[in-house]
């Protein structure tokens, strides 16, 4: 059992190493290029990674039968709705800026929990939800002269994320990861087929293996994150998530000369730390 759970924390870390790769290369392509057409072709080889694998798990017919297709489409729409915005977010505002807010979304989830899936949310958690907030309003700084409106995409993203985490949680009584990865990715597929098109841009030759890379890195990250939650429980995984935050904003400060303000150090300490103790409570609640 032991072995079990430090094989998935290290699928995990390396997951979150994938995905924090993927976020720098993603900043990097969209200086030149729209967040559509770079979606859409990351999801293009997702697509096919997912029907190649679901063919060697059983077959297409069983991996992507679900009782809750509506639900599943929803969370497909989300999540390639998040990925967007994301994008969107690391361009204007730098990977260290929005990952920093984004890391709120866990801390979302508690109250949309409570308030959508009648889940008893002791006192110790509301309060790590209140000092999450803090930290919040802390990067935010709405009362400056130099607010930045734009710190509200990667807001919208963990508000996006959070409802997206509560109906992963709840299909999950339902059907396995297996199933919700493929229609994850072919739903996403789908959508930036038919968006992608009305903002086509030729890809340049030299950033055609910056295109493979992250494609490759997309790929590898969730096959990783699904290995990871089938080897230990994802209450124990949970807490490691935060390293995408740490690696994508190494890469933002040492590539990108990302600033790391005051603001994003001590408004990221309050929402990781509060959000790490939400995470051990409740890993603690349910276990009792």
């Amino acid at each position: 059992m032991k072995n079990e759970i430090k094989l998935g924390i290290i699928l995990m870390i390396l997951a979150t190493l994938c995905f924090g790769i993927m976020d720098g290369v993603s900043r990097y392509l969209a200086e030149e290029y729209n967040v559509f057409i770079i979606n859409m072709y990351r999801s293009w080889v997702l697509v096919l990674f997912v029907l190649i694998y679901s063919i060697k798990k059983g077959g297409i017919k069983q991996v992507s039968f679900s009782k809750k297709p509506l639900i599943q489409i929803i969370r497909g729409i989300l999540l390639i709705s998040c990925v967007c915005i994301g994008v969107y977010s690391f361009t204007i505002l730098g990977l260290v800026a929005a990952h920093t807010i984004i890391a709120i979304y866990p801390l979302l989830v508690l109250p949309l929990s409570y308030y959508f899936l009648n889940e008893k949310i002791g006192w110790r958690r509301w309060c790590a939800v209140f000092i999450g907030f803090i930290g919040i309003i802390i990067i935010l700084n709405p009362i400056s002269m130099s607010f930045n409106f734009n710190m509200i995409w990667p807001l919208l993203l963990a508000f996006l994320l959070a409802i997206y985490s509560i109906l992963t949680r709840n299909i999950s009584a339902y059907d396995n990861s297996e199933t919700s990865f493929f229609w994850v990715a072919i739903v996403g597929g789908i959508v930036m087929t038919i968006i992608g098109p009305f903002f086509f841009e030729l890809l340049v030759l030299k950033d055609i293996p910056w295109f493979l890379l992250l494609c490759f890195l997309s790929t590898c990250g969730h096959f990783l994150f699904i290995k990871a939650l089938e080897t230990a429980q994802a209450s124990i995984l949970q807490p490691f998530i935060y390293l995408q935050l740490f690696f994508a904003s190494i890469i933002g400060i040492l590539v990108f000369n990302d600033l790391l303000t005051l603001n994003l150090i001590f408004g990221g300490i309050l929402i990781i730390g509060s959000g790490i103790f939400a995470f051990i409570r409740t890993h603690k609640v349910e276990n009792t």
